[in-house]
């Protein structure tokens, strides 16, 4: 495959909104040891994308300074000692940054093959909610076939692939959302229960089925401590992120009485070998569910490469249900 010296990107001008999103022209990044270069077609637009844009969220030191934690496309070059990959192939990857440009490069062990009859627009949105539903949900978690699982901004990325992934695995999922829209498409996914958070409390709800066995959260503030007082003894809390911030005041006094466990994690610090294990896990225990019709991503939108700005204005408005992507060719 003959490649051009630069590519089209967005980049990120200055920390601040949308409009910082800047179209430029730079060059062609060549894959490292262990690295493949893909020609990107779809880039995936995640809220860690706007937390970096808004320099809340610094990309790690050996990452491309470019927004984008997820693409599909096809294998343009390989580096050194790379096996398993050839040139032409179609893949998805997790990326350390670089998804808003032409050409992005990855280590090869995080990314994966496309499920046989899926296109790339769709694989585009499977690697970031998928390696972080998995590492929380299920590795982190250990939520397990029968127990009760609440996962809050259910109508999300993260929040329709957990539903689904959840469900196809046995658990009895429930989910919070904030309109009745939101609600009808959580069910619709295989969520037993959809709690509109703007007129129920989520956590009478769930206690009255004796307490959740798992609850995936990405709100924090107030709700850390009503997570906890939803959670079953031995309960999990997993946060992944603090949309009403990280701070709470809590009764620790409960959590012990109940055997109660909080964790949580972000996943682009990360080591690689990490990463690679969870994408081993993925082809092993999801990938098979996606090509077995249990599971698709949500699609909610999508913008050309130059529209960038457009596509992280939908995201923040939080009106969007599933994802959102990038046309890049």
């Amino acid at each position: 495959m003959t490649l051009p010296e630069t590519m089209r990107a967005i980049e990120i001008s200055k920390p601040g909104g949308p409009e910082v999103l800047t179209p430029v022209e730079v060059p062609v990044p060549a894959p490292g040891p262990g690295q493949i270069l893909i020609e990107v077609h779809w880039a995936g637009v995640n809220r860690p994308d706007a937390l970096q844009r808004a320099g809340a969220y610094a990309p790690p030191p050996s990452a491309s300074p470019l927004p984008g934690l997820e693409a599909s496309g096809r294998v343009a070059a390989l580096g050194p000692d790379v096996s398993g990959w050839t040139v032409g192939d179609e893949a998805c990857a997790l990326l350390p940054g670089g998804g808003y440009a032409e050409y992005v490069v990855t280590p090869a062990a995080h990314a994966l093959p496309i499920p046989k009859g899926m296109n790339l627009r769709e694989a585009a949105c499977l690697p970031e909610t998928c390696y972080t539903v998995w590492s929380n949900v299920f590795i982190r978690g250990g939520l397990k076939a029968g127990e009760v699982f609440l996962v809050h901004g259910g109508s999300s990325g993260i929040g329709t692939t957990a539903i689904q992934i959840a469900a196809a695995l046995g658990a009895r999922v429930f989910t919070t959302a904030g309109s009745a829209e939101k609600c009808a498409t959580c069910k619709d996914l295989g969520a037993e229960r959809a709690i509109n958070y703007r007129e129920e409390d989520f956590v009478e709800i769930v206690k009255a089925e004796g307490g959740a066995d798992v609850i995936l959260d990405m709100v924090g503030g107030d709700y850390i401590a009503r997570n906890l007082r939803a959670l079953a003894e031995d309960g999990r809390l997993v946060q992944i992120a603090f949309l009403q911030g990280p701070k709470a005041e809590i009764n620790f006094a409960p959590m012990m009485m109940k055997r109660q466990t909080i964790t949580g994690s972000t996943l682009r610090p990360q080591s690689d070998l990490a990463k690679a294990r969870i994408a081993a896990e993925l082809r092993a225990h999801v990938w098979p569910l996606i090509e077995g019709g249990r599971l698709a991503p949500v699609m909610d939108s999508e913008f050309p490469l130059d529209q960038a700005a457009e596509a992280h204005r939908r995201i923040e408005s939080s009106g969007h249900i599933g994802k959102i992507v990038l046309k890049v060719r």
